[in-house]
């Protein structure tokens, strides 16, 4: 008897809201700032709903995302940037925003008025951290190692990191901020050769990124040096040489070009 009455109580409670939550319900979608998204949504019974009513709507906003009825499509909301996508005869109600901002981010939901069911979905505009990177300056037997990540949502957290995946010790990041992007640059000064890499991790959009760079303090340069020209040359001559990189060669040689 108990049982009967914990599952007529479970029953009660499933269909009293009236609404029934697909497999969708609760999915976050990422997209890049300026890419186009694909918020999913599907009865899930891969039938023709070509003529049946869907509506799409956002969270804090009062016109509607997207309207299908009777096969006519509008979008109030977001006009000329809101498609449909898919194929409406295989059950699915799934849309496409075009060039996502910033103030596209927010919780969306898909509504089947004839048939009682909705689904929720969280749109999350992001900027993928790109770590990129350079040699500052090096020298005999160290150099400066810098990492840049611009215009990245949410904030990533920047490391140098050896061969062996190793942290190595890094100077205190500068970061910066424009709007609700950060931009983030860590130095790091190394005293051998080894492959290194700068890592960036952002958490709550599970995405990693890094390049790699080889540092190796016995490679020959092999640029070509600007040497201010002279018309009178002496046996103490002096050529005046420099480059817009770090010179680290073990030899020079001067060319005479007439």
């Amino acid at each position: 008897m108990e049982l009967l009455s914990l599952l007529f109580m479970s029953s009660c409670f499933l269909t009293l809201s009236g609404l029934t939550f697909g497999d969708q319900s609760g999915k976050t979608v990422n997209a890049n700032e300026g890419d186009d998204a694909i918020l999913p949504c599907s009865l899930g019974t891969n039938e023709n709903i070509e003529f049946v009513r869907f509506e799409w709507t956002k969270e804090g906003t009062e016109k509607k995302v997207y309207i299908h009825d009777t096969g006519l499509d509008h979008s109030p909301a977001l006009p000329g940037r809101v498609s449909h996508f898919r194929d409406l005869q295989h059950g699915s109600a799934s849309i496409r925003i075009n060039k996502v901002q910033l103030e596209d981010e927010g919780n969306y939901t898909c509504n089947f008025p004839s048939r009682g069911k909705t689904f929720r979905i969280e749109l999350l505009v992001v900027g993928a951290a790109e770590p990129e990177i350079t040699i500052v300056v090096q020298r005999n037997g160290w150099a400066l190692l810098q990492c840049d990540v611009k215009n990245a949502y949410p904030k990533p957290t920047v490391k140098w990191r050896d061969s062996n995946n190793e942290t190595i010790h890094s100077e205190e990041p500068q970061v910066s901020k424009q709007g609700d992007r950060f931009n983030i640059v860590l130095k790091a000064t190394v005293k051998k050769p080894d492959r290194y890499h700068c890592v960036a991790t952002q958490r709550e959009i599970k995405h990693e990124a890094q390049k790699e760079i080889n540092v190796d303090f016995d490679v020959e340069y092999r640029g070509q040096l600007l040497c201010n020209g002279i018309n009178h040359y002496t046996a103490d001559s002096h050529l005046q040489c420099g480059s817009a990189a770090p010179i680290n060669a073990k030899r020079l040689t001067y060319r005479h070009i007439l």
